[in-house]
């Protein structure tokens, strides 16, 4: 994963706090460092002083609402992307996000997975990184954050939209434990009330695609590819690269 686009500062602007909270907790695990704001006045303050690399603003704020702050610190000089979220889905609204200077539009409710995936695309745009492979690597296993293509050892492997969120939720923090509680909230987009036994069912699949790849040796041999994803008793689970 690119260094450069990992550490970028971003300035996270919305009046609900239980979503700033979680976009901040989502783009902290990203690498990102943010600061926040609950208003378009606030949001004009912060965005000055801390001269950001991307903005998440929200459109309906309290005083002036987030196309008249983009206004404003574009009248001020200060270029950096904007990443809309709004809880309205109408073409006029995305329009007029792109017409005062907004580079991406997502809608409420939004999966975290995508904010973050779309930050990330826009970053590689905006600091002249296009030519970046949009790749997540652990060892011989590769996410394309892009296409969602996944693959080990070059074999590609198919997976549902969960299994992909989960795989690209380990790989994002590999080498660290992730508890069913964290995995359950990110994954299941913090609103699932069913068994925490699901996470353990949807590793089991993990494992199976994952882990379960056949590769030939260099005499012709099939063996199995060292597994990556490893169950901490009691803690949780985990995706590294194998230990030599």
């Amino acid at each position: 994963m690119n260094k450069q686009i990992d550490s970028s500062n971003i300035v996270v602007v919305d009046d609900e706090p239980s979503i700033r909270e979680l976009l901040v907790a989502s783009l902290h695990f990203s690498g990102f460092t943010v600061h926040t704001a609950s208003n378009g006045a606030e949001a004009i303050e912060v965005i000055e002083r801390e001269q950001p690399d991307l903005i998440v603003l929200d459109v309906m704020l309290p005083d002036i609402d987030g196309f008249t702050v983009t206004r404003r610190i574009r009248q001020g000089g200060i270029n950096a992307p904007v990443l809309f979220l709004t809880a309205r889905d109408d073409t006029q609204d995305k329009i007029m996000g792109l017409t005062v200077g907004g580079d991406d539009y997502v809608t409420k409710p939004f999966s975290l997975e995508e904010v973050v995936a779309r930050i990330r695309a826009i970053l590689r745009r905006t600091l002249g990184e296009e030519e970046v492979e949009p790749v997540i690597r652990v060892a011989d296993l590769e996410i394309n954050e892009d296409s969602h293509d996944v693959s080990r050892a070059g074999v590609p492997i198919e997976l549902s939209p969960t299994e992909y969120k989960l795989l690209r939720y380990l790989m994002d923090n590999e080498g660290r434990v992730l508890s069913k509680a964290q995995i359950l909230d990110h994954v299941w987009q913090y609103d699932w009330g069913g068994d925490a036994a699901i996470v353990e069912s949807y590793i089991s699949y993990l494992r199976k695609k994952v882990d379960g790849i056949e590769i030939e040796d260099a005499d012709g041999n099939k063996q199995k590819v060292v597994p990556l994803i490893e169950t901490k008793r009691g803690i949780g689970y985990m995706i590294r690269e194998p230990k030599n």
